[in-house]
């Protein structure tokens, strides 16, 4: 075999091993998505690029505070980003001066400052079902989320990951402020 074979076909083997990979790591372990809406400010604003982490929900289950990414279930290729409030088995409910009420007790928040002018569905308890979500943007009266009919509670099934780093804009750059 000449040596410019032998290059041909190590570079041939070289390139299928970098596709191989780069699909993996694109199929398994993270996916780029992009914020559209305003519906997670002051966290994540219209236009910002995410890395998501696909592989920790895969070994945990995801965390109250965690801002998550998922499929919209009503729409082909649409993604939401909200942060998840409820987790499966605990009751949710908002009260008219939009306090976030777990089994009873009202959570501390350190963002979605604003009173929340619908409390939707969760006006009445919601007692969330095994691998069941309750998930808010953090902009909550500008937010499609489990507050409205049409999204509700989230199963983990279609949960694609956790946001983790934001790639652009490159000034706010950086690691996803998922708040404990």
């Amino acid at each position: 075999m000449s040596d410019k074979v032998r290059e041909f076909v190590s570079f041939s083997i070289y390139l299928l091993i970098v596709l191989i990979v780069s699909y993996l790591f694109v199929h398994f372990v993270a996916q780029r998505t992009i914020v559209n809406g305003r519906s997670m400010e002051d966290t994540l604003f219209d236009g910002d690029n995410l890395l998501v982490d696909k592989i920790s929900y895969r070994f945990n289950d995801p965390e109250r505070f965690d801002v998550i990414v998922f499929k919209y279930v009503h729409e082909k290729n649409t993604y939401y980003v909200k942060r998840v409030i409820g987790l499966p088995g605990e009751t949710v409910q908002i009260d008219n001066n939009g306090g976030i009420y777990i089994n009873g007790s009202k959570i501390e928040e350190h963002y979605g400052f604003e009173k929340m002018e619908s409390a939707g569905i969760a006006a009445n308890p919601i007692t969330l079902g095994e691998n069941e979500y309750f998930v808010l943007g953090d902009n909550r009266n500008n937010s499609s989320d489990s507050r409205a009919a049409q999204v509700g509670p989230i199963n983990k099934s279609i949960i694609v990951g956790k946001a983790w780093i934001r790639m652009w804009p490159l000034h706010d750059a950086g690691k996803v402020a998922n708040i404990k």
